[in-house]
């Protein structure tokens, strides 16, 4: 079945020697009909689900990515981002592309990326690799290739988010996931089961292909400035339309008196899903790859780019149950084929029926998670504590009209990519100062090693996420300040109530702050923070660029349209 995920292991082992591990990607179009409907997508390898990725903690993943789309409908050209690693030294291969750190991989090209798998990593990453080309839809033609860097230590599981393609289009049907195994999980005794079975993807899919809805969201008739609203939500890749095909339901099997480690990822390009599971409780463990205090809970909301681990035990009668994550998306009566509620897949117990529930689908009910009663586990308590912070950055979310087509604006500035890239312009140009970087590509120069606290406000809800960090939470949604034991992601929710975030300026490089909603990055909302530009070029954590990579513009740019 289209998007079952792929499984891979990083084991951790202390005293094996690292190695340099290759992989190969080729970029392909297949079709796929994750609710019934076939159109074209991209895969990874011809499969779905992709290529299997192992290696040992300290390896260096060498993957070469050779592009090889050829369906006009779509964008040809793409971009391969490891969305929760932080990319230390290794700036240039984090993915955004079009004048941010790179262009994108055209058509017949190879690039080579090299990954080193972080020795000080202690907490479970949940990551996604995702192709994309920061700059036009691709996420809705690409289903995400996520590829789930799960740190499991020794059991734990850190998902691997492969962003594939920041030219946004859902047309990606691959998932795949990574393990790292590490002996010093803290929760490591809460769980028996944590494993390629329970891992659950939470996803958005659209039948129509990216660029065709692109052109419907920036026309000007588009009046209400309204985002394409998807088909049909998915879990695992599975899912069903109004009035289409009954697709089968996607199975988590689990066996009575054994307790599971899921492992829940929102992948979609807009849609926010309400999780629960009919009769049992869960237990968050870890949210965007940072291990929290145990938190019991009947449900939550997961944004996009989210992810989260809960331990959910197999205590009741042995029998089928409903997991409900109905799907929260704006004007979703805009497309008649959405069901927002009629997203589901099936606990089943070992000796159940192969069949659906027979109790009612409904909805969650219980206790939810309340963002502020997550607390980091593993050194809490945000930078600088409740001292001032070194440097204040105030961003306020705005959405207008430019030239009669929808734009979104970090204070009242629409992102636009340059077209020489951010970091060449750092290393190259010995960029340093704002002033150094042109008005639409919006770039803030930020000190090295300084507490920055980060205040957000505006708009309806907007998962906003920051590359190349996690941050604390101090508050959240209105919430209380909390600067001894706040909630740590690396995807925030933000609303008109807005959140202050800290983080620390320890990884030098220029990062994406954007929007996780693609429509809404693909309008501009998104900055970047040209984070100690002195010590990216020069000194121990200087950004060492992989060959060829200030290559990739000067043969982009000399592409016809038709293969960019």
């Amino acid at each position: 079945m289209v998007h079952s995920a792929i499984f891979t292991t990083l084991l951790l082992s202390g005293s094996s020697l690292a190695a340099i591990v290759p992989y190969n990607f080729r970029i392909r179009n297949v079709q796929a009909a994750p609710d019934g409907f076939q159109r074209s997508v991209v895969s990874v390898n011809g499969l779905i689900p992709g290529t299997l990725i192992t290696a040992n903690k300290g390896d260096t993943l060498l993957i070469n990515v050779t592009n090889e789309l050829t369906d006009a409908s779509m964008r040809r050209a793409t971009t391969i981002h490891w969305h929760g690693l932080f990319q230390s030294t290794t700036a240039s291969e984090d993915g955004p592309a079009f004048g941010m750190l790179l262009c994108n991989t055209m058509p017949d090209l190879s690039v080579q990326l090299l990954h080193v798998s972080d020795s000080s990593w202690t907490a479970d990453w949940n990551l996604l690799v995702i192709t994309r080309s920061h700059r036009v839809i691709r996420y809705t033609d690409m289903k995400r290739f996520v590829g789930i860097i799960a740190t499991y230590h020794r059991n734990t599981l850190t998902a691997f988010e492969a962003h594939f393609s920041y030219r946004y289009s859902k047309d990606i049907s691959t998932y795949s996931h990574t393990t790292i195994i590490d002996p010093q999980d803290p929760h490591r005794n809460r769980y028996d089961v944590d494993d390629a079975s329970t891992v659950i993807t939470l996803d958005d899919w659209y039948h129509t292909p990216a660029p065709t809805l692109q052109a419907q969201f920036f026309d000007t008739n588009n009046t209400a400035l309204a985002a394409p609203v998807p088909d049909a939500g998915l879990i695992n890749g599975r899912g069903r339309y109004l009035n289409g095909p009954q697709v089968p339901r996607t199975v988590i099997n689990v066996q009575r008196g054994r307790r599971y480690r899921l492992r829940i990822i929102n992948t979609s390009s807009i849609g926010s899903y309400t999780f629960s599971i009919e009769n049992h409780r869960m237990t968050i463990i870890e949210a965007d790859g940072i291990s929290h205090q145990p938190l019991i809970v009947d449900s939550f909301q997961i944004y996009a780019g989210q992810r989260y681990s809960v331990v959910v035990e197999a205590n009741q009668t042995i029998a089928n149950y409903w997991i409900r994550s109905p799907m929260t998306v704006a004007n979703a009566a805009n497309n008649a084929n959405l069901d927002a509620t009629n997203v589901f897949a099936v606990l089943r117990y070992q000796g159940a029926p192969n069949a659906e529930p027979t109790t009612e689908q409904g909805t969650a009910i219980g206790t939810p998670l309340v963002e502020e009663n997550l607390h980091a586990l593993i050194n809490p308590g945000a930078p600088g504590g409740s001292n001032p912070a070194d440097v204040q950055v105030n961003l306020t979310i705005g959405r207008t009209t430019i030239d009669g087509k929808v734009a979104f604006t970090f204070n009242g500035i629409q992102y636009k990519s340059p077209s020489l890239p951010t970091l060449l312009k750092i290393l190259a140009n010995n960029a340093t100062t704002n002033a150094d970087f042109g008005t639409d590509e919006h770039t803030l120069a930020l000190p090295f090693n300084k507490t920055i606290e980060l205040v957000i406000t505006g708009g309806v809800d907007h998962p906003i996420h920051l590359h190349g960090h996690v941050f604390d939470v101090v508050q959240s949604l209105g919430g209380s300040i909390n600067y001894v034991n706040p909630p740590r992601h690396d995807v925030v929710r933000v609303s008109s109530t807005g959140v202050i975030l800290r983080f620390r300026t320890d990884n030098p490089g220029p990062w994406f702050v954007h929007c996780h909603i693609d429509w809404h990055l693909e309008a501009g909302l998104a900055v970047v923070f040209a984070e100690a530009p002195d010590q990216a070029r020069i000194g121990p954590q200087r950004v060492v660029p992989a060959p060829g990579w200030d290559q990739l513009c000067p043969k982009y740019t000399a592409l016809s349209a038709d293969l960019q």
